[in-house]
């Protein structure tokens, strides 16, 4: 998993050719400011259209695709909320997180056409996988405060073209209110490339556990780079997302803690953790967002 930021960093949505045949919000414990936050958007994209507001060069998507970085194949549909957002059948450019029954959350720099949305897989490469659900994206609405190629606020919410089904192998997860404190452990999940700079996919989920870094930490990882949006994590064994894992989940404690975002291009470098989108300032957005667009 990894995203480029200009010169030296890439965008994590990077598509991920894979071969395929076919292809509420706020979890109400301890919450902190939201600076962020504004009234509900309206300005949605109609999917359908195929325009294209993303950046092809500091995020973790791009058109060379990437994943984690030293994680493992995750437990089987362990990760019930995890969204695959298909440019083509068989081309992957970002993960999303699915947040309501009719609605994902993923990263801003993902804004791009959207044909179909892949709910319960495991396994890319298969062509048909049980207990699969595919929907296509209606509108994408980017948070209005969305910079680039800073990407402070990168998040966006999906509408879908309908609600899931319920199912054993596709839920919802709730966003925490409260922000991440360093030290934490959390899991950060996707098919992005599993090496960097050399691109190589896996043939089916990546989870990855990954440390929240301190402030000053990721402030001097990433000099005049980061702001409260955003807060870093990775290891001293480097263990990163990759391209590919843009809009992906980071889960701590059993909920939605943050997105994948970007990073330093080779990843996995010691230390240079990877940057994650900071969701604690944003839930009182996607809470009237969704109300104002449901």
């Amino acid at each position: 998993m990894a995203t480029a930021r200009p010169g030296w960093m890439w965008m994590l949505a990077a598509a991920l050719i894979l071969g395929l045949a076919e292809p509420v919000v706020a979890n109400e414990d301890a919450s902190c400011d939201n600076p962020s936050s504004t009234g509900p958007s309206g300005n949605g994209q109609d999917l359908a259209s195929g325009a294209e507001a993303g950046t092809e060069e500091d995020t973790r998507s791009d058109d060379s695709s990437s994943r984690i970085m030293n994680g493992s194949e995750c437990e089987k549909h362990s990760q019930k909320w995890q969204a695959a957002l298909m440019m083509t059948p068989s081309q992957l450019y970002c993960g999303a997180v699915l947040v309501a029954p009719q609605w994902l959350l993923t990263a801003a720099h993902c804004r791009k056409h959207v044909p179909r949305v892949l709910l319960g897989r495991h396994s890319l490469p298969l062509a048909y996988e049980s207990g699969q659900q595919k929907l296509h994206g209606i509108k994408s609405i980017p948070h209005p405060g969305y910079s680039h190629p800073g990407h402070s606020n990168d998040l966006m919410l999906i509408k879908l073209n309908r609600k899931i089904s319920k199912s054993q192998n596709i839920k919802p997860i709730g966003i925490s209110a409260r922000c991440p404190a360093a030290g934490t452990t959390c899991l950060v999940s996707g098919w992005g490339t599993t090496s960097s700079p050399q691109v190589k996919f896996p043939g089916a989920l990546q989870c990855l556990n990954i440390t929240v870094v301190s402030e000053e930490k990721c402030k001097k990882a990433y000099p005049g780079q980061i702001d409260h949006t955003m807060f870093c994590a990775g290891d001293e064994a480097g263990r990163d997302s990759c391209q590919g894992d843009s809009g992906g989940p980071v889960i701590c404690n059993g909920s939605l803690y943050g997105l994948v975002s970007w990073g330093d291009f080779p990843c996995g470098k010691p230390n240079k953790p990877g940057v994650y989108t900071k969701l604690c300032h944003f839930t009182k957005w996607i809470h009237d967002t969704i109300q104002a667009n449901s």
